[in-house]
């Protein structure tokens, strides 16, 4: 993993500052709604293997 250069006219600033309890809130019901989301769609097929007889 390489290093991510800034672009000569933009500057990144990181904002350490803790988040509300309303935020929190917002965060929590989005991860459960998304949660959900998955769940109603099903399990992915995505990396079974069947063999077929020839």
């Amino acid at each position: 993993m390489g290093l991510i250069r800034e672009p000569l006219e933009v500057d990144f600033f990181v904002d350490p500052r803790p988040l509300t309890e309303k935020e929190k809130k917002m965060i929590s019901d989005f991860i459960k709604a998304d949660k959900e989301k998955r769940q109603i769609k099903g399990p992915s097929k995505k990396g079974t293997y069947t063999q077929h007889a020839i």
